[in-house]
């Protein structure tokens, strides 16, 4: 207990500056109330990662679908494999048996 009596008088005359004060309420204010706060700036930067996340994975999806599209218009079979695959089309008299795998 005799230790929690030092610290207090150790900080009890900071707190009663009114530099020191005007500091800690200019602090606490930008860290909390301010419209560019300390909190919603790290969320927004961990936003901001997360969309640039999401931005190559879909440059990449793009260039997929892009290759993908050549590949298509390139060759009519592979657009008949395309159909067949994707769309579960088949030939008149033809039976699809379609594998699940777990």
């Amino acid at each position: 207990m005799n230790r929690l009596k030092k610290i207090w008088f150790a900080i009890l005359p900071l707190l009663k500056n009114k530099y020191t004060l005007s500091l800690i309420l200019f602090f606490s204010w930008i860290i909390f109330f301010d419209q560019n706060n300390l909190l919603d700036r790290v969320e927004n930067i961990r936003q901001l990662h997360q969309l640039e996340n999401d931005r190559i994975y879909y440059i990449g999806k793009i260039n997929e679908d892009t290759e993908r599209l050549k590949e298509l218009k390139s060759n009519s079979g592979n657009l008949e494999k395309f159909a067949r695959e994707q769309y579960l089309m088949k030939k008149p008299k033809e039976d699809i048996f379609i594998i699940v795998k777990d």
